[in-house]
């Protein structure tokens, strides 16, 4: 009995066959769930709580009549000035996942705009946080804050805050934006998504919307759901879970988002003092690419400087660090100390890990640098001498003391970075020591990276300093404290000292004055007392 075989060519053609089938299976399904969609929505608007539309403009208008009503606003289309959401994804993958996990984002964004925006915000969502523990999650606290705030729609956001009590709506997780409109713009509730999580880390995928009607019971309590006012952009699918509860729906064109303007700082509801993470830009695409450009080059210009610092003479290392994109200015205003049998104790604010080497470099002489915390990497590849503080007053003490005798001593009296125009509070550690003191004032800027993290690896923050294209350091030698302002010939309190010199240095660098501390900083950024 004869038994037909299938030729390669005919098996090929009926995977073909089946493939194209599966797809067209795919492809009803899909349209069978948007027709399904679409009678949704038209039962929705015609339905007897049917909301009434307005026009933006006339919300200002009857601004008055609706302060008293919850407003319910959707965060990226009503208050955001711009409608990209990659760059706060970008964020996410490169400051939680990594260079390589931003690498494959950016990869696939060009093919996730070929999708819907829902579907293009979940592809966006898996590449970003599948395999991160939830745990160790805070980006959405510590790094993407300072981004909304820099894309917040003046005009939107005034309408937004003149309502008591105020519901955010998002597409995005609500983990990127809880942190963000509860602690900057007081928020009452915030409508998103949750991640799905497995032993702790996100799976990537979001779970599904919450119950409306519950979720919007609990925020009205006893006042009737259809009390609620709505704050949307024209052109937009709105999201029925929540907007179909709202009499009045008030919408903005795209076309008026563009003649908005950036909020400016003064005007954010609380001082935006802390934030965390590498980038200084905000990674639109194209400044995305622009940075992988750069990453090869940046490495190499690195290379060149630490071994310029490093191995060079101040002399030599100067102008090559100057060649190389370096810019820095310095305004002496002491005078040099007779005394010969101590050192002068130079006490600067705390911008990046290099400061005591600017002071150093600026001085054209060696100095001792006293630190709070320096990572072991970062002590031993340090041009000039280092001494770690124990936090032990008198142990601290002596060793200061014992530093002075053999020369000057530079000390950030801060005790940890703050990249914002803002002093912490002085430790008054230094106050007791000389009353040979210098205050010194430092400014640093950078286009690119961060040299500074509180969550990351810190023997890292030397590396993306010196990779920034083109950084700039601004120093000031002020006067000499005088001697009435000293602990030893003025009689004063080690923290009146302490006041003294961060107010001083505060009016050089037009900083504002806090009696933040340290602990502050990383209870904020990475949840711990930041002790290394």
């Amino acid at each position: 009995m004869a038994v037909n075989m299938l030729t390669p060519k005919a098996l090929f053609s009926c995977m073909l066959t089946i493939e194209v089938l599966f797809f067209l299976f795919k492809f009803l399904l899909r349209s069978l769930s948007n027709v399904h969609s679409s009678v949704q929505k038209r039962l929705w608007f015609t339905h007897d709580l049917q909301p009434k539309l307005h026009k933006y403009s006339s919300l200002s208008i009857k601004a008055d009549y609706l302060l008293n009503e919850t407003l319910v606003f959707h965060m990226e289309e009503a208050l955001l000035k711009s409608s990209s959401l990659f760059p706060y994804f970008m964020l996410v993958a490169f400051e939680a996942g990594g260079l390589l996990r931003a690498i494959l984002l950016f990869v696939a964004y060009p093919l996730c705009c070929f999708f819907s925006k829902e579907m293009r915000t979940k592809i966006m969502v898996f590449i970003c946080f599948f395999g991160i523990k939830r745990d160790r999650f805070r980006v959405g606290r510590s790094v993407l804050p300072k981004f909304f705030l820099e894309d917040v729609g003046y005009e939107g956001f005034e309408i937004i805050m003149r309502h008591k009590r105020k519901v955010g709506v998002s597409d995005l997780p609500i983990v990127m934006v809880e942190g963000f409109l509860k602690d900057y713009l007081g928020v009452d509730f915030v409508m998103g998504r949750e991640m799905k999580v497995a032993y702790g880390y996100f799976v990537g995928f979001m779970e599904e919307r919450k119950n409306s009607n519950s979720f919007l019971n609990e925020i009205t309590g006893e006042e009737k759901i259809n009390s609620l006012v709505g704050y949307h952009s024209l052109g937009t699918t709105f999201s029925q879970h929540f907007f179909s509860h709202c009499k009045e729906i008030y919408l903005v064109t795209r076309a008026e988002k563009r003649k908005w303007h950036i909020l400016p700082r003064d005007k954010y509801p609380r001082r935006l003092i802390f934030h965390d993470g590498r980038l200084a830009f905000r990674p639109t695409f194209s400044a995305t690419f622009l940075m992988f450009l750069w990453f090869p080059f940046g490495l190499f210009l690195c290379i060149i400087r630490a071994t310029a610092a490093l191995f060079l003479p101040y002399g030599i290392a100067l102008p090559i660090l100057a060649f190389t994109g370096i810019k820095g200015t310095m305004s002496m205003y002491h005078t040099p100390s007779d005394k010969k049998s101590r050192g002068t104790l130079f006490v600067c604010n705390h911008r990046t890990l290099l400061d005591p080497i600017y002071v150093s470099m600026a001085l054209m002489k060696p100095v001792t640098a006293v630190t709070y915390s320096l990572s072991r990497i970062s002590e031993m590849l340090s041009p000039i001498r280092t001494v770690r503080l124990m936090r032990d007053r008198k142990n601290d003490l002596r060793r200061m003391n014992e530093m002075l005798c053999q020369g000057d001593v530079v000390v950030c009296a801060e005790g940890t970075t703050c990249r914002e125009p803002y002093l912490l509070r002085f430790s008054p550690l230094f106050a007791e020591l000389t009353d040979d003191i210098v205050p010194v004032a430092l400014d640093m800027q950078v286009s690119m990276f961060y040299g500074t993290t509180a969550s990351g690896l810190k023997c890292l923050d030397p590396l993306f300093f010196l990779m920034n294209p083109f950084p700039t350091c601004m120093i000031k030698f002020l006067e000499r404290l005088p001697a009435s302002y000293t602990c030893g010939s003025g009689g004063k309190s080690r923290y009146e000292v302490a006041n003294y010199v961060q107010c001083e240095i505060g009016k050089a660098l037009g900083y504002e004055c806090t009696s933040l501390t340290r602990k502050d900083k990383y209870m904020i950024l990475a949840g711990n007392e930041g002790v290394i």
